[in-house]
């Protein structure tokens, strides 16, 4: 490790001493009652891996954060951090909050904990029935996940995928009214929002055929689909903008590099990408 000078280390506690007294300052004035809330609302952080523990607020994510990059890459340790939650090491209680706590911290890493993506972008992840009666993960997206980037969108779903894998929970199987809903709110999307890329009809129903992830969404737009409307697992007519961003612009656009991550962390099941 580095040494710094001292120099350097005068430097940095003059900044510390400063933020110190900021919030000292900062906190006598929340104190009085004037603003919303009576304390300060932003954390400190020293590092990345504070940044995302203080963003999702699962304490001591950080740590393992820290240990889990000094080992592996960074697009590594957002899928492996994913075993220490499977494992509850940090306090969950079921397979739902696991998978919820697994995935909102993988792309808080991603995206470097500096984007409302990891708390705004997912409205929730549930556990759903496939008509085999087998169990399958669904992940709600809303309109902010469009900060986090394809990329960041694209690994979001294989975290989600991993940690299922390893709960032992099965694969996403659309009906077929299920695929057309897809690719006629898609389309009806890029209509409103002008996507960066919009996938084929034969993409789409590749994608949405094999992704073992069902990726759902909550109502972003004013404007109602007209056909496919009123389906038993789709729970709104309204067009869901981040489910068509995280299909388009994430697993479509983004798909030669999410394979490569695919291949780097030797998953199963994503040979169609």
């Amino acid at each position: 490790m580095t040494e710094i000078s001292p120099h350097m280390q005068a430097y940095y506690d003059r900044l510390n001493a400063g933020l110190a007294k900021a919030m000292e300052v900062a906190q006598a004035a929340r104190k009085t009652g004037i603003d919303p809330e009576t304390h300060v609302e932003i954390p400190i952080a020293n590092d990345l891996a504070d940044r995302v523990e203080a963003q999702v607020g699962i304490t001591g994510v950080a740590t393992r954060i820290r240990e889990l990059e000094a080992e592996m890459s960074r697009e590594e340790a957002a899928l492996h951090i994913g075993d220490d939650f499977a494992a509850k090491k940090f306090g969950e209680t079921n397979k739902e909050e696991i998978l919820d706590h697994a995935i909102r911290t993988s792309m808080a890493l991603l995206t470097e904990g500096v984007v409302s993506a990891p708390i705004e972008g997912i409205a929730k992840v549930a556990i759903k029935k496939n008509d085999d009666g087998s169990e399958y993960l669904s992940i709600y997206y809303a309109g902010p996940i469009r900060s986090a980037g394809g990329t960041a969108q694209a690994l979001s779903v294989l975290v989600g995928d991993y940690v299922r894998n390893i709960l032992g929970i099965s694969k996403y199987k659309p009906r077929e009214e299920e695929i057309e809903r897809y690719i006629e709110e898609i389309r009806q999307y890029n209509s409103i929002m002008s996507l960066q890329y919009l996938p084929s009809e034969r993409e789409m129903r590749l994608i949405i055929s094999n992704c073992p992830v069902c990726i759902d969404g909550e109502p972003t737009e004013k404007e109602e689909v007209s056909g496919h409307r009123n389906l038993e697992r789709v729970e709104t007519n309204t067009v869901r903008g981040g489910m068509a961003l995280v299909i388009a612009e994430g697993l479509a656009l983004k798909a030669p590099k999410v394979l490569k991550n695919v291949r780097k962390m030797k998953m199963d099941g994503w040979d169609w990408l």
